[in-house]
């Protein structure tokens, strides 16, 4: 399942994990961002262990958004070890998202 958390810090979050973090910069309004939803369940089952899926909606986190330069939505940005490593802005089918994760992993 992927994870709507609640936290202190997003630089908390992100120092504080193991495994790579998927990061899926939404917004409720956003057509696109919600076909990313379904996409985002299967990679997350796919990579299950190998990586975490967090959703960020940028209505209500406007601050994390603009530090990580969100323009478009969805933007999903990888993070290792706290470092974004890799960006993917608009909707990828799930077996193309495993590709290009794959690597980073």
């Amino acid at each position: 399942m992927v994870t709507k958390q609640k936290f202190q810090s997003f630089a908390e979050l992100l120092a504080g994990s193991q495994q790579p973090l998927l990061v899926d910069f939404y917004a409720t309004w956003c057509g696109p961002c919600q076909m990313m939803t379904g996409i985002l369940e299967q990679v997350n089952a796919q990579l299950q262990g190998q990586l975490k899926v967090v959703k960020i909606d940028t209505d209500r986190y406007p601050q994390i958004a603009s530090q990580h330069h969100i323009e478009a939505l969805p933007t999903l940005v990888l993070f290792k070890q706290g470092q974004p490593v890799d960006r993917i802005e608009g909707v990828l089918a799930a077996n193309q998202l495993i590709e290009r994760l794959q690597p980073h992993l």
